[in-house]
């Protein structure tokens, strides 16, 4: 062989090896910005596995239809790099990442909410698409590597089991989603669980079939003319019975501020620990419970918006009362607005709408209340959230109120709690005191309850426990992690029936005590609910491992209350 064709052999094969190392080195450039994101996104070992799997799980998916890496790969990266962003924007707008549940419920209407709410992001979305397009067509050509859907497929599929098992025996930390970090972890973590729920038990919790049928009660229909009072409800944000944790030093009397009108002091069992407003939200306002939609509990105000059509607000609507809702909060917060309007609230008012300022108290929200009385000409529902005793707990919040305070030696966090709690106090006596003075001709059933306990409390209710302990009395819903409080009260009212009004009481039975407590006769969903009650003694979900709220909602299916899910 002659130099010349030896040395056009060896040229070639040298050819044959670089132009392969090429296309390698681009999809390991590629893989490579993943592990960049995971290291940057991913704090905890379990969270970069869970990215990792998603990865996997992705690449392989995008494998089994296309067959090349290059094009896999640049998709997966895509959406990975959309997610985060996605995320960070909805933390920064509703203080909590994105989970599976986002996409579950995405609409028309949330797209065009972005599309409105950030200028010029509908060009930014249509160029990026755009650029994408173009760089997966060239891609798509450059790409010398196949590989089988035979093995892409199966491996896919071995990634979301591994994903779904790891997200099964490590359960993220509901208040985690506060938190502007591992966005992608979450994200599929929680979506893990969601496509195995709804694959094996669906979202809400309801017994395939029941006999009975809801039927009339026999009242009369309610009286829209009638003489009723007002009824004006308090979330008292995270307000408990600070005595509960052992070694704590209260102020005189502190347990009066929880008494009711008739002396009786009543315990509340809300379905949350620690945090979750909107779970005691829901208890109150649809008298269901929470605990019937499993793990996606966390979305159960934009799961039930437009479906659950049942609830306390709906009934005094229908029974001539205004209805409104004074938010501490921004209605885009868990679909808030939307849900409220859908049981019944003709008047959502939030923070935007209400111009709450940093330093306002309890009293912004009773003169906001006032107003409204004042304003209409017919009975009235006022459901007020306050926020004074909002977390953190860890500063001294309008220091130029209660100048004479001194505390008791508590932790500082508890200190601070309770003196939150006497500046509530006082706003709530001053409110009471201006509702007989303004409007002496005009009845009110006042309704006051803690939503749930202060996030600090779970380390003080038993101190000798560590956090694993702490998370199996919660997991195992022990009383004492959830038990807050209820009272009732009026000006120039005396309730007119508190047979239901037990102690301790399962938060989805507030709506009923209410209206017994206002003299609405009760509709045949509620007439129901009441004798789930008595056969309870006070227990809804806890009741019989849940089997009565199972039957209840499907009573509430089948009479067209609840939209099946």
């Amino acid at each position: 062989m002659s130099g010349y064709a030896r040395n056009e052999e060896q040229g070639q094969r040298d050819r044959s090896w670089a132009v392969p190392a090429r296309p390698t080195l681009i999809l390991a450039a590629l893989h490579l910005a993943a592990l960049a994101l995971l290291l940057w996104s991913e704090s905890e070992w379990d969270a970069r596995a869970a990215f990792a799997l998603t990865w996997g799980m992705l690449n392989f998916f995008w494998l089994g239809v296309l067959r090349r890496p290059f094009v896999s790969a640049t998709l997966s990266l895509a959406l990975i790099v959309t997610l985060i962003l996605l995320s960070q924007f909805k933390h920064d707008v509703l203080v909590r990442t994105a989970t599976f549940v986002d996409v579950l419920l995405i609409d028309t209407a949330t797209f065009s909410f972005l599309m409105t709410a950030i200028p010029g992001l509908a060009w930014k979305a249509a160029t990026a698409v755009l650029c994408l397009e173009c760089g997966l067509v060239a891609l798509w050509q450059v790409d010398p590597f196949r590989i089988r859907r035979s093995t892409s497929f199966p491996a896919c599929a071995c990634c979301f089991v591994a994903l779904a098992a790891l997200s099964f025996a490590l359960p993220l930390d509901r208040e985690d989603e506060f938190e502007p970090h591992q966005y992608v972890s979450k994200f599929a973590r929680s979506g893990a669980v969601g496509v195995v729920d709804l694959a094996t038990r669906g979202i809400l919790e309801a017994e395939p079939a029941v006999a009975d049928r809801l039927q009339p009660t026999g009242f009369p229909p309610c009286d829209v003319g009638g003489n009723r009072p007002h009824i004006v409800m308090v979330l008292d944000e995270s307000s408990f019975d600070a005595s509960m944790m052992p070694g704590t030093i209260v102020p005189a009397s502190y347990k009066e501020r929880f008494r009711s009108a008739d002396g009786k002091l009543r315990s509340l069992i809300v379905e949350g620990a620690g945090g979750p407003t909107w779970f005691t939200e829901y208890n109150v306002l649809t008298g269901l419970s929470v605990r019937s939609y499993g793990r996606f509990a966390e979305s159960v105000t934009r799961l039930a918006s437009g479906r659950v059509k049942r609830g306390l607000p709906d009934i005094l609507r229908k029974c001539g009362y205004e209805t409104y809702s004074l938010y501490s909060w921004f209605g885009a917060f868990l679909g808030a607005r939307p849900f409220q309007t859908t049981t019944g609230i003709e008047h959502f008012l939030d923070a935007r709408q209400l111009g709450i300022g940093p330093g306002d108290t309890d009293s912004f929200f009773y003169d906001h209340a006032s107003q409204i009385i004042a304003r209409e000409r017919r009975p009235v529902f006022v459901l007020a959230y306050l926020i004074a005793n909002h977390f953190p707990w860890t500063y001294r919040h309008r220091p130029d109120l209660l100048p004479d305070w001194v505390n008791a030696g508590n932790p500082a966090e508890i200190d601070e709690y309770l003196r939150r709690q006497e500046m509530s106090l006082r706003d709530y006596a001053q409110f009471k005191q201006r509702l007989a003075r303004e409007f002496p001709n005009e009845r009110f059933l006042l309704v006051r309850f803690g939503d749930h306990q202060p996030l600090f409390a779970r380390n003080y209710v038993e101190p000798a426990l560590d956090a694993s302990a702490i998370a199996q009395r919660i997991f195992e819903r022990d009383p004492r992690y959830f038990t807050t409080y209820y009272a009732l009260d009026g000006v120039n009212f005396q309730p007119a029936e508190l047979a239901s009004a037990l102690d301790p009481l399962d938060a989805p039975y507030l709506p009923l005590v209410v209206l017994e407590a206002a003299g609405i006769p009760l509709d045949p969903s509620f007439a129901e609910q009441r004798r789930i009650l008595r056969r309870c003694s006070g227990l809804f979900y806890r009741c019989s491992d849940g089997a009565e709220a199972r039957r209840f909602n499907r009573l509430l299916i089948d009479a067209g209350l609840i939209q099946e899910f």
